[in-house]
């Protein structure tokens, strides 16, 4: 399906409501002119399966799509946490509404406890939307454990929760916010860097349709982050060097890529990135 087969579908069918994961955000909002339509309603959407960048929710807003983030898990049997929007943020501007939309959100009401928690020593984080925990969660919605996988199950419940492996901050308001994966979190000469703050950025990039950012060995550092961008129509002359120089501009130096690899992403069928693969490619880039 393209573009044009989802904006057809929307504006004949009048269709209100519909639920996509990121990568169906992304093939709306950076569709070309000649496959979008006007849409004379409001389309309200729920995304999950992985924090969609703030630049893809500014462009679906500006389109008339009303989307809204929500979080979970298999092992949490569906969405535990959804970014209720609060009307005191209406007369913000259109970035940091998108902003705020990124968010993975506030707890469902079926849940027992969801909780950012150092997990070293489990006390909660700081509200303030900088220190970074483990999404904790309890609930009658959560698994009782691993089938014939006793050691998992176990780890997984240390402490009486249940550790999702998704790294994030909780806001002053009581919204969480992931910032990595566990396993996707890059450590370069002592410093963490989050993956999903650095594609957020370089998403903003109008010549970026896809990306996504992962640790590449280096002797030095350890490590440092590698992106690999897939490009919208129109723009297949971008540069490496074009891109680096954007995020010398709007990202700390230890953040920023020291490599950028054009081409496809491989995905899986639900659209979701496979990091693993780009993990692969990045040490075949190494070497």
């Amino acid at each position: 399906m393209v573009a044009k087969d989802i904006y057809d579908l929307i504006a004949d069918h009048k269709i209100t409501h519909f639920s996509g994961a990121p990568i169906v955000l992304n093939l709306i909002a950076n569709a070309p002119d000649n496959e979008k339509r006007q849409i004379d309603h409001k389309v309200k959407v729920i995304t999950a399966g992985a924090p969609p960048p703030s630049a893809i929710l500014e462009k679906m807003d500006s389109l008339g799509f009303e989307v809204m983030h929500v979080y979970g898990l298999t092992e949490t049997y569906g969405h535990v946490l959804q970014c209720a929007w609060n009307k005191d943020w209406d007369e913000l501007s259109i970035d940091k509404k998108a902003e705020i939309k990124a968010r993975q959100g506030v707890i469902y009401p079926m849940m027992e406890e969801i909780d950012v928690l150092d997990p070293a020593t489990m006390a909660a984080v700081p509200r303030d939307g900088c220190t970074m925990g483990e999404i904790m969660i309890r609930g009658n919605t959560v698994m009782k454990g691993y089938y014939k996988n006793k050691d998992a199950t176990d780890e997984s419940f240390a402490d009486g929760w249940f550790h999702s492996g998704d790294l994030a901050v909780m806001h002053p308001d009581g919204y969480i916010q992931i910032k990595d994966r566990s396993k996707d979190i890059i450590i370069s000469g002592g410093e963490n860097i989050s993956s999903v703050e650095v594609e957020n950025i370089i998403a903003k990039h109008p010549a970026v349709s896809l990306v996504a950012v992962v640790a590449r060995p280096n002797e030095k550092w350890g490590e440092t982050p590698c992106a690999f961008v897939e490009l919208n129509r129109g723009f297949e002359n971008t540069t490496e060097a074009e891109l680096i120089d954007y995020c010398r501009e709007n990202m700390a130096g230890f953040k920023r890529p020291k490599n950028i690899i054009f081409g496809e992403l491989p995905k899986t069928s639900t659209g979701k990135i496979q990091k693993f693969e780009l993990r692969n490619k990045a040490r075949e880039h190494t070497a």
